[in-house]
């Protein structure tokens, strides 16, 4: 038994019907898909580190060890390696000189380049008239030779190239090429570019030509940053407030409350019987 109530101008109200039945389904639709995109976000938090990393994207670390690489400098390669220990990243690593090697593979928790650290820290002076010296490293009589950027960055290219989405590659270097190995970078990087592959720069005290050569290589914008020394505060590594959450949110709530201002439960209340 049909529990309509038959009305003489129910045609004439069936294009509003039609028009409110598809108001109030796409706002349903808006607020559906605002809450799913919500749920996808806030499975994967975003922590930005001094190095610029796309969100949700592991990292291919390239670290210099060549020969032009000074005692000098080993604070500032300690630093970044104590500060990306820090972050929520992951990382596979490669070190270089005049050839290149995986020494950590993709995928591997930031926290495990913390043990690194210690090669790269001056330690306390013990003995007075005599400086320390940084510990010697597994890396030091073996590998450390010329400077062939290219062989770390075509590995690490490789690497980032066959991961499901492509891995962000971070450089820490001075960025003192060999002149004999300008050519072979300079399509490595064209080869980055090409295949889509972001491309971070973590400065150690480079020279200007030797930054400008990777700027004209990668493109004006690329991120290039100077590298923290151990002594000086530890950079942050910021989790920034979830604003695209935030905003879904409103546009869930905003898209439920007009639902229902334009579709309001229908309300009556029968009349009065005369006494």
């Amino acid at each position: 038994m049909s529990a309509a109530i038959p009305l003489a101008d129910a045609r004439a109200l069936r294009p509003r019907a039609r028009l409110t039945a598809a108001v109030t389904g796409a706002l349903a639709a808006v607020a559906l898909g605002a809450v799913v995109v919500f749920l996808l976000i806030s499975r994967h938090p975003q922590t930005r580190t001094f190095v610029p990393l796309p969100a949700h994207t592991n990292g291919v670390l390239v670290l210099d060890l060549s020969a032009s690489i000074s005692s000098d400098t080993f604070s500032r390669i300690g630093g970044t390696l104590q500060a990306l220990s820090r972050s929520d990243a992951r990382f596979g690593l490669i070190v270089f000189s005049g050839d290149a090697y995986e020494a950590l593979p993709p995928g591997t928790p930031a926290a495990d380049l913390a043990p690194l650290v210690r090669y790269f820290t001056l330690p306390a002076q013990s003995v007075p008239g005599f400086l320390p010296t940084f510990p010697a490293n597994p890396w030091s009589n073996t590998f450390t030779a010329g400077t062939n950027i290219s062989a770390g960055m075509e590995l690490a290219t490789q690497i980032a190239v066959a991961q499901r989405r492509r891995a962000t590659i971070v450089l820490v270097s001075d960025l003192d090429d060999d002149p004999g190995d300008l050519p072979s970078l300079g399509q490595v990087l064209r080869t980055d570019r090409y295949e889509g592959v972001p491309v971070s720069i973590v400065g150690l005290n480079p020279s200007p030509t030797d930054v400008a050569f990777f700027r004209a290589a990668l493109g004006p914008k690329a991120p290039i940053v100077q590298a923290p020394t151990l002594d000086q505060p530890p950079p942050a590594n910021l989790t920034p407030f979830p604003w695209a959450l935030v905003a879904l949110t409103a546009v869930a709530a905003v898209a439920l409350a007009l639902r229902t201002a334009w579709a309001p439960r229908l309300d009556w209340r029968g009349s009065r019987r005369p006494d």
